[in-house]
């Protein structure tokens, strides 16, 4: 599957396509801290994500293991 990562500036919109979604997901995050507005992650299916949203998805918080219960 193919990522497009695109992005508004202050020239128009810009495009970058990636193989791989961590590589998408890596370009976008850079694109967000330099300033560019509306970053996004389009799929090959035409879902758009939000590199933040995506991040959380992928490497959020894990649910709390539970304790093991001891052993009487």
């Amino acid at each position: 599957m193919h990522y497009t990562v695109t992005a508004r500036c202050a020239v128009g919109r810009r495009d970058h396509r990636h193989a791989s979604l961590l590589a998408a997901l890596d370009q976008a995050m850079s694109l967000s801290a330099a300033g560019l507005a509306e970053v996004a992650i389009i799929d090959g299916d035409g879902r758009s994500v939000t590199p933040g949203a995506l991040y959380r998805t992928l490497f959020g918080p894990r649910p709390a293991a539970q304790p093991a219960a001891k052993a009487a």
